[in-house]
């Protein structure tokens, strides 16, 4: 259960910068909106991960949460925001799905 919590507090990780995104162009009161939007999700994600390493390793949780909100980070940054898409940046970050997936692996 506290790997599923997990994957939850990362994907919130990747939200939460996808509302700084959002904030940094947005204009008039929709700026608070997005700041408060990213304070919720911060709130989450940081809850969420808090009661995961109750149970989880907190070394190999760490690296997991901030993984997870990385690949989501740079999947939202290439759909929503339309940042750049070359071979290493797509090699990185299958290299870092990767490593995800081989701490979840090593972890017993």
């Amino acid at each position: 259960m506290n790997w599923i919590l997990l994957v939850i507090a990362g994907i919130m990780e990747a939200v939460f910068a996808f509302c700084l995104g959002k904030a940094k162009d947005a204009s008039g009161n929709d700026v608070y909106v997005w700041y408060a939007a990213f304070g919720i999700t911060l709130l989450l994600s940081m809850s969420l991960l808090m009661k995961a390493i109750q149970t989880l390793p907190i070394g190999t949780a760490y690296a997991v949460w901030t993984g997870i909100g990385a690949v989501g980070t740079v999947l939202v940054g290439i759909m929503v925001f339309k940042e750049p898409v070359n071979f290493w940046r797509i090699f990185f970050l299958v290299t870092l799905i990767g490593s995800v997936i081989g701490l979840k692996s090593a972890s017993h």
